[in-house]
């Protein structure tokens, strides 16, 4: 039997070859590239628009709560006053920066203050109190210093463990050279160098110069600190000495290298 012809196999193999796709001129693809290019570009515009709206435009992202944590003294009514934050505005929108400003500005006793946004309806207002560490006696009044020698509150009642500034400075070259504010400063500097235990029993730092400050104890004791100088080196000199002459009523300290303690 005869097998198939040349032209036979010849349609054969063409009808085996799958057919090519029609070519696309470069016109064609350009203008298919302009429209892949036209639509992603209104994509994106639709999606910022979207985006803007449910940020600004929406009531999804609104301010409706304010939590505030870190008070002690302060209350969270007089807090939330003095920070006016605008509740019902879009959250995106509120300036933090503001808030902190204003609660500074109004609340002298706030150190620092954070201000966070809480997605997706809060405020959150973290506060650092200032704590006092010596008082200043103004009539039957306190004014509260903190360890900055920042006077930032008056009180009616002392807080307890908080000893009274008595400062009496003589007409000595020192007071000219360092005035009133500079012997403040240096004595928050020795109280914030007083050991606890101490601190706990100290009524008052009494300040007549630079180089001369006196701590009252309770039960009639008194300590020469001198000089805010070497404070951390004078506090265990302090505490060494008076756990080895504990029923000395007089103890000095201002030269650390020499202590001494007396009765009297």
């Amino acid at each position: 039997m005869a097998g198939p012809t040349t032209a036979q196999r010849g349609d054969a193999e063409r009808a085996d070859t799958p057919a090519r796709p029609p070519h696309i001129g470069p016109q064609k693809s350009r203008l298919t590239g302009r429209i892949r290019l036209i639509l992603a570009a209104a994509g994106l515009v639709l999606t910022a628009a979207a985006t803007v709206w449910v940020l600004y435009g929406s009531s999804w992202l609104r301010l409706e709560q304010v939590t505030i944590t870190g008070t002690g003294v302060l209350t969270r009514t007089e807090v939330e006053a003095a920070a006016e934050a605008p509740v019902g505005d879009p959250l995106i929108s509120v300036d933090t920066g503001a808030i902190a400003d204003r609660l500074r500005q109004k609340l002298p006793r706030i150190d620092s203050v954070d201000v966070v946004r809480s997605w997706p309806h809060g405020i959150g207002l973290k506060v650092t109190e200032r704590k006092p560490v010596l008082l200043v006696e103004k009539g039957e009044k306190f004014i509260e210093v903190d360890a900055k020698g920042v006077r930032f509150a008056t009180v009616d009642k002392a807080p307890p463990h908080v000893p009274l500034l008595e400062l009496t400075p003589d007409r000595s070259a020192s007071l000219r050279r360092f005035g009133s504010d500079r012997l403040v400063r240096e004595a928050v500097r020795i109280a914030g160098d007083i050991p606890g235990k101490v601190a706990r029993e100290t009524e008052s730092v009494r300040v007549t110069s630079y180089d001369s400050a006196v701590l009252e104890l309770t039960r009639g004791r008194t300590v020469m600190w001198g000089s805010s100088e070497e404070g951390p080196v004078k506090a265990r000199v302090l505490t060494a000495l008076m756990k080895a002459s504990p029923k000395a009523g007089h103890f000095d300290v201002s030269a650390p290298t020499a202590p001494a303690a007396s009765k009297s």
